[in-house]
């Protein structure tokens, strides 16, 4: 008898206990120590975190958001996405700016202007910053000012997981929704797909939703009219 997907599996979302870190355990320590448990003074010192498509970087960055959110910290949040970015509040406690390197010239504007405000604050104390890009804070295709200020303080270049810490993330996110993979899904994924964490993990939502919508076991017929179909 067949093993369907039902609705009983609850993707949670990024966090840094479900970050599978392998090589970069280093930065995954140093969010940790940074986040702390809300009580102790955090470290003002700037933080980036670099890297290819799919390092983690953008789990990273909203894992540590909701960890600070969770302590009752109001954090300020940029992305590419935001058209019309908001004016810096003092009450933050941090910043968080992601995909800087996709960033128009106002929202380069925005993030040079939150991070003057967080390191050298009008009232209270410094605030940290933590920001994410695709390149090392030299190369990004900033301007100078903010370019410059995001190399300052800790800067942690994120590496692709191998081929078996991949096979262990899919199967983690899988377990988590409720799917069962199987490994013959799982070669066709890695084999034929991009590699890179955040499409597997987008093609695996995909497949997730098929499946409860046609009630129909997780496999390569299946993921092969997906395909086709959508």
């Amino acid at each position: 008898m067949k093993q369907l997907a039902l609705d009983i599996g609850l993707a949670t979302g990024p966090t840094l206990d479900n970050f599978h870190a392998g090589p970069n355990a280093q930065a995954l320590q140093h969010l940790r120590l940074a986040v702390g448990d809300g009580a102790a003074p955090r470290s003002p010192v700037p933080s980036y975190l670099w890297g290819d498509a799919g390092t983690g970087k953008t789990h990273l960055l909203k894992a540590t958001y909701d960890a600070l959110r969770s302590q009752g910290a109001s954090v300020g949040w940029l992305d590419p996405s935001v058209a019309v970015p908001t004016a810096f509040d003092e009450r933050w406690s941090a910043v968080l700016l992601d995909d800087v390197q996709l960033y128009s010239t106002a929202q380069q504007a925005a993030a040079f202007n939150w991070f003057v405000n967080a390191i050298n604050p009008t009232a209270g104390v410094p605030r940290w910053v933590l920001a994410a890009g695709n390149l090392p804070p030299a190369d990004l295709p900033l301007r100078d000012d903010l370019r410059t200020r995001l190399g300052w303080g800790h800067v942690f270049q994120l590496q692709l997981l191998d081929e078996a810490e991949r096979r262990a993330v899919l199967r983690q996110q899988a377990d988590e929704r409720g799917i069962v993979l199987a490994d013959e899904v799982m070669d066709y994924m890695l084999s034929r797909f991009s590699r890179d964490l955040g499409s597997l993990a987008q093609l695996l939502e995909r497949l997730d939703g098929f499946a409860l919508r046609t009630q129909r076991a997780v496999t390569i017929p299946l993921l092969k009219t997906m395909l086709e179909t959508e």
